[in-house]
């Protein structure tokens, strides 16, 4: 099918998202920053007001305060007219059961050209449509915390998702203003959190053989090669340094990385301890209540200063 089949510009098109928890309500602000037509779908009725509220600050802190009347709220899918609606995006709860009842309810409610997209981080869209008559319309549409802050967006195509609903969803996307990539292949993790898991498997054997303490670990990212990051990806910048360094630094270390196939006890012991972190208040840092909104601030001040510099890479919002 043609990619104008499928979605037009955003602010001709309506879009659900359903789930009103934090991450759907920031992927209901990158539709609306391009003035999409968006319903939540949220099944407590008192979470509504909050849910808006959120929305219209997030708006207005990239003065676009008066597209937040394009935000509607339902109760249930079956309070939404699936006749007038191009997108659907999934963010409930990370539990496998839950999105396959939910597209399967769907697969009897929306039209022939609603295209179905999931915002799962770790199941394959193929696991989640298996068996369903929209297979072909279904795709993966991963967002990064916070969504409406952080630009890449992974397109996720399952073995049976219509090549032209990657290219429309893509397009869609980049007007937007987000960056999307292509996934071809549905593996678990997709991209970004397989390299995300490589370092973090790295990083966490270091600290199981004390080679390091967590917080020099951090500052080795943060100040060190990830600092370089925000100026070239892995690939780029070794496009700079030149292929044949990396390449025979690569042979002398590569053989030394950990291969474990298992998290290293220093990361798995600490849920069996109740040390989740800032929502249990201790992880490898120690958290308190003024600590954590110190911390969250400052996280959000440095996204956002990076948004800034990454500006002229960055799609241009076309509503």
């Amino acid at each position: 099918m043609e990619q104008k089949e499928w979605l037009g510009a955003p602010s001709a098109t309506r879009a659900v998202v359903v789930g009103g928890g934090t991450m759907g309500a920031d992927v209901a602000v990158v539709l609306l920053r391009a003035r999409c037509r968006v319903t939540v779908v949220e099944p407590t009725q008192a979470l509504h007001d909050g849910i808006r509220q959120k929305i219209a600050s997030n708006l207005q802190a990239i003065d676009r305060g008066d597209n937040a009347s394009l935000l509607d709220l339902a109760q249930s899918i079956d309070d939404v007219d699936w006749h007038k609606v191009n997108l659907m995006i999934e963010c409930v709860p990370e539990l496998l059961q839950i999105k396959r009842d939910l597209f399967k309810a769907l697969a009897g409610k929306v039209r022939a050209h609603t295209l179905l997209a999931s915002n799962s981080s770790s199941f394959p869209i193929s696991q989640i449509a298996q068996g369903l008559p929209t297979q072909a319309r279904m795709i993966g549409l991963h967002f990064f915390m916070p969504a409406h802050i952080v630009p890449l967006v992974e397109v996720v195509l399952g073995p049976a998702t219509e090549p032209s609903v990657a290219d429309a969803l893509s397009a869609f996307m980049k007007r937007c203003g987000s960056v999307p990539i292509l996934v071809r292949k549905d593996v678990p993790g997709f991209i970004g959190n397989r390299l995300q898991h490589a370092l973090g498997r790295e990083a966490f054997a270091l600290i199981q053989d004390g080679v390091a303490t967590p917080e020099d670990i951090d500052a080795a990212v943060r100040f060190g090669f990830g600092f370089r990051y925000l100026a070239a990806g892995p690939v780029l910048q070794k496009e700079h340094a030149g292929l044949d360094v990396h390449a025979a630094a690569a042979a002398t270390i590569y053989p030394s990385l950990s291969n474990a196939a298992v998290p290293a006890a220093v990361l798995s012991d600490k849920p069996k301890n109740g040390h989740l972190g800032m929502k249990s208040g201790q992880g490898f840092y120690v958290w308190d209540d003024q600590r954590i909104a110190a911390e969250k601030q400052r996280y959000t001040r440095a996204l956002q200063a990076s948004l800034r510099i990454l500006a002229e890479d960055l799609p241009q919002i076309e509503p």
